[in-house]
């Protein structure tokens, strides 16, 4: 349990934290569903890596996509 302030900040209660391996500046997203709610630590996009990757196929760097992204635009410009 804790209060909201004025401002409407609160400190999480540190087993809360722990629960969600939350540190100190960790964003968190918050779910609203049937007058309740879910409060999640937020994933940054580095945390996404691999997730789509798939067995057999080779990585793709960043410049690599770039490029195809370039390519596809220019091939449909035409």
């Amino acid at each position: 349990e804790s209060k909201v302030t004025a401002r409407g900040q609160t400190t999480l209660p540190r087993d809360v934290r722990a629960a969600l391996g939350l540190e100190a500046g960790d964003s968190v997203r918050y779910i609203v569903e049937n007058g309740c709610v879910k409060m999640l630590k937020a994933r940054h996009v580095r945390d996404l890596s691999g997730m789509l990757r798939r067995p057999g196929q080779r990585t793709v760097s960043l410049e690599e996509m770039d490029e195809a992204i370039a390519k596809g635009a220019v091939e449909s410009a035409s």
